[in-house]
């Protein structure tokens, strides 16, 4: 594991672990209050409490004050569109959390990080080797391991969490498009917002907003804000504190928190579907993590 001069790869491991317990209690509100708003209205509320987070991380970049506090964004647009992909991508996941088990919906979704590496090639311009298309392949023999097209278990719901994966996966290339002097919080917050709006938009054409219909339900859309604005301040922190290529191996702990929690919460233990897909797709994407971290000791 390597790190910079001043680097605290421990603290930071421990918050992007902090963040993905958080992302699944925000995927577990989410699956509880599924069947009385829709994943357009969740989605709006979750983008909501996000500005907030957004605003503390970006008031708390030293970049962003080194760099006179910059509101203003040559590639505005770009950073609209990104937000307009995770609107998308929130909503699939979110109608998938609702109409599958929590592990498995959570699993496909890890599949982004194989569609980063093909979107690279089109996007960026990358030359992908062999040993990176065939962590590809080994993901995506994961996620139709998981799916199982064709058979009797297969529904098209299965479609939504990969489309959510692809889709966080073109947001997460396109802020690699960005001038790479603009600080990380400016460029998340202007997705934020657009998100926030997008979101918005789309609950209102998929009939509005249901009112909230007690205390409770008030108290876990809070929660459930709370929840991910949090996992996201916690990444933004621990990426800050080291190099991301020694935080990347970690997010794939997110699967079995993911099983346990679906278990324990409500009652699921998908091992059939699971099993060995989800190997597959963390044996691809941990391919690729060695070969980016090979490459960068090269470079």
């Amino acid at each position: 594991m390597s790190g910079r001069s001043g680097d605290n790869v421990i603290l930071a491991i421990a918050l992007s672990l902090l963040a993905l317990v958080l992302f699944d209690l925000m995927g577990l509100i989410i699956k509880l209050l599924s069947p009385r708003y829709s994943a357009a209205e969740l989605s709006a509320y979750r983008n909501f409490f996000g500005i907030f987070p957004s605003l503390i991380a970006l008031w708390s970049s030293r970049a962003w004050h080194a760099a006179g506090r910059p509101w203003r964004l040559r590639q505005w647009k770009l950073g609209f569109l990104r937000g307009i992909f995770v609107t998308f991508a929130q909503f699939l996941f979110y109608y998938s959390l609702g109409v599958m088990a929590f592990a498995t919906a959570s699993t496909i979704t890890y599949a982004n990080a194989i569609f980063m590496t093909a979107l690279a090639v089109p996007l960026l311009g990358e030359r992908v080797g062999w040993i990176r298309w065939l962590a590809v392949l080994l993901g995506f023999a994961g996620v139709l391991m998981v799916m199982k097209p064709g058979s009797d278990t297969f529904t098209l719901d299965a479609l939504a969490p990969l489309g959510a994966a692809f889709l966080y996966a073109l947001s997460g290339v396109s802020a690699r498009l960005m001038d790479p002097e603009v600080p990380s919080p400016v460029i998340n917050l202007y997705s934020v917002v657009s998100a926030l709006f997008g979101s918005l938009a789309l609950a209102f054409y998929a009939g509005g907003f249901t009112p909230i219909a007690d205390f409770r339900d008030l108290a876990w859309v809070a929660a459930m804000g709370a929840f991910g604005g949090t996992a996201v301040l916690c990444l933004v922190v621990s990426y800050r504190m080291t190099e991301q290529s020694n935080l990347a191996p970690f997010s794939y702990f997110g699967i079995p928190f993911a099983f346990v929690a679906g278990w324990i919460a409500f009652d699921e233990a998908p091992w059939a579907d699971l099993f060995p897909g989800a190997l597959f797709i963390v044996a691809g994407g941990l391919l690729v993590i060695w070969r980016e971290r090979r490459m960068s000791r090269r470079s």
